[in-house]
C-alpha cells in the first residue's frame, strides 16, 4: 500500500478546486442523459455492469503504471465490497430501473437529496456527527422540496407513479449509508486512485454475477451505435475519470466541500438533458429543486455565515 503524502485539506477552496468541482458536476450531470439513452439498448443491471467493468479496466491500466500499486489486504477489500455495494451497485441499480419511466433531469434532482439523508442518519452511526439546529431545519426544508417535486399526482397513478420515485429516494439513502461507511477510507491510508479503483472493483465483483444470472445480456439484441457510445462515455468519463477527480477533491477540500457537487449536478443534468434529449422541467420541478437547494444550503451553513459576515461588516462601517 502506498503511503504517499496527500494534500492538506483546504479551509477555503481555491480557484483550482472550484474548477475541479465544476468539471466533476459536468461529468456526473452528463451521466443522467447517458443512462437515459443507454437504457434503450441495455437493461438496468447490465448497464450497471457495463459502467463498472469499463471503469475498472481503465483504472486498472492506470494503476498498473502508477507507483502506488494495487491495495492488498482482507480488511481493505471487505471495505471495498461494502462501499461498492452502497455507493454503486444498490443506488445505480435502483436509479437505472427508475429512469426507465422518468426524465434524466428529474432523477438528478431526487439524487440531490442524498445529503439530507446523510444528515439524518450520520448521528446514529458516527460519534462526531450531531443533528444541529441549522441541519434539522435544512432537512425539513429539503424534504418539503421532495414533496413538492413528487407532487400529489404520483399517488393517483398507483404503484407505477410511486415506485420509481421511491426507488430513487432509496438510492439516495444507500448513498448516505455509503458515505458513512466510506469514512473508513480515511483510516486505510489509500490514495485517490486506489480508492476509486477499489470501490469500483468491489462493485464489479458484486454486479457481474447479478447481471449474468438475472438479465442474461448475451441474449439481448444488438444496441445502436449511439447507445454503445453512451455506455462507453458513462464508464470512461462519468465513472473512471470522475471517481479519480472526486477523491482528489475529497483529499484537497474535505467531505463538506466535496458534497457541494450535489447542488451542481442537477443543473448540469438539466442543461444537458434539455440540449440533447429535449427535456424540460415543469414549474413544480423547479420549485422542488429550489427547496432542496435551500435545504442543502442551510445544512452546509455557508449562506448563513456569509449573511452574518455581511451584517457584521455593515455594522463596522
Amino acid at each position: 500500500m502506498s503511503s504517499s503524502k496527500m494534500p492538506s485539506v483546504e479551509t477555503s477552496m481555491s480557484l483550482r478546486t472550484w474548477g475541479m468541482l465544476g468539471l466533476l458536476s459536468l461529468m456526473w450531470g452528463c451521466s443522467f442523459p447517458f443512462v437515459k439513452v443507454a437504457l434503450g439498448g441495455f437493461p438496468p443491471l447490465t448497464l450497471v455492469m457495463m459502467r463498472v467493468v469499463i471503469a475498472v479496466i481503465v483504472l486498472s491500466v492506470v494503476l498498473s503504471f502508477s507507483p502506488e500499486g494495487f491495495p492488498r489486504g482482507r480488511k481493505i477489500w471487505l471495505a471495498f465490497l461494502a462501499i461498492g455495494a452502497l455507493n454503486n451497485v444498490v443506488p445505480w441499480s435502483l436509479s437505472f430501473w427508475a429512469q426507465q419511466s422518468m426524465t434524466a433531469s428529474f432523477a438528478a434532482i431526487i439524487n440531490a437529496t442524498t445529503p439530507l439523508f446523510s444528515v439524518l442518519l450520520a448521528p446514529f452511526f458516527l460519534a462526531d456527527e450531531r443533528l444541529r439546529a441549522n441541519r434539522l431545519v435544512g432537512v425539513v426544508v429539503g424534504f418539503i422540496g421532495v414533496a413538492v417535486l413528487i407532487g400529489p399526482g404520483a399517488l393517483g397513478h398507483g404503484a407505477a407513479g410511486v415506485l420509481p420515485k421511491l426507488a430513487l429516494l432509496s438510492a439516495a439513502v444507500a448513498y448516505a449509508f455509503g458515505g458513512i461507511v466510506g469514512r473508513s477510507y480515511a483510516r486505510l491510508g489509500l490514495t485517490p486512485l486506489q480508492s476509486a479503483h477499489g470501490q469500483l472493483a468491489g462493485s464489479a465483483i458484486l454486479i457481474v454475477p447479478m447481471s449474468l444470472v438475472f438479465e442474461q445480456p448475451w441474449r439481448l439484441p444488438m444496441p445502436s451505435n449511439v447507445q454503445i457510445a453512451c455506455v462507453l462515455a458513462l464508464g470512461f468519463v462519468s465513472t473512471a475519470i470522475a471517481f479519480i477527480l472526486f477523491f482528489r477533491i475529497l483529499a484537497r477540500a474535505g467531505a463538506t466541500n466535496a458534497l457541494l457537487v450535489t447542488l451542481l449536478v442537477p443543473v448540469t443534468a438539466f442543461l444537458t438533458g434539455a440540449a440533447f434529449l429535449g427535456e424540460a422541467l415543469e414549474p413544480r420541478n423547479l420549485a422542488g429543486l429550489a427547496f432542496i437547494a435551500l435545504g442543502l444550503g442551510l445544512i452546509d451553513g455557508r449562506p448563513l455565515r456569509y449573511v452574518q459576515a455581511r451584517l457584521f461588516a455593515r455594522g463596522l462601517s
